[in-house]
């Protein structure tokens, strides 16, 4: 019988109202307000500010990101869940981006950094940059003939 009791001590919630009568639908709206508070999560997860990622007391992390890959970035954090916070530093000529990072256990920052690392590589290797083919198409458009008009009215030219 202590042992029971015990347990519904620990489960007992208390609540405070203001209002003159009390009646069943304050109770039932204070009742939906308290659980609709108790499924909030405690803290947010993935990207967010540096100083909501300081207040969860735990160890950060920083890397320094470059500006094209950051989507990539969120993509595979999201997948892993880790937390992270961008911070742009502005200061330097190129913007650099330091993201900050932490999540519950180092395997999963461990794996989510060896994904995002072989994403970037993968892309740097496959894709050339834009400019360079437009350089490309701009040479074989100077190296082709100009194209001979045809006069004669409706015939083909061979």
């Amino acid at each position: 019988m202590i042992i029971i009791q015990e347990q519904v001590n620990d489960k007992a919630v208390a609540i405070s109202i203001k209002g003159v009568k009390l009646t069943g639908r304050m109770l039932a709206k204070a009742m939906q307000a308290f659980l609709k508070k108790a499924r909030e999560p405690t803290h947010k997860h993935g990207k967010q500010s540096v100083r909501s990622l300081s207040k969860q007391g735990t160890s950060l992390a920083d890397a320094e990101i470059t500006g094209n890959d950051i989507g990539a970035f969120k993509r595979v954090a999201r997948k892993y869940n880790v937390d992270f916070a961008i911070k742009r530093d502005k200061s330097a000529d190129p913007p650099r981006c330091i993201v900050f990072f932490k999540a519950k256990d180092s395997k999963s920052l461990e794996s989510a950094f060896n994904e995002f690392s072989r994403l970037t590589l993968k892309y740097k290797e496959k894709k050339p940059s834009m400019l360079a083919k437009l350089r490309a198409f701009k040479d074989l458009a100077r190296s082709a003939d100009a194209p001979t008009k045809n006069r004669n009215r409706g015939g083909h030219e061979l």
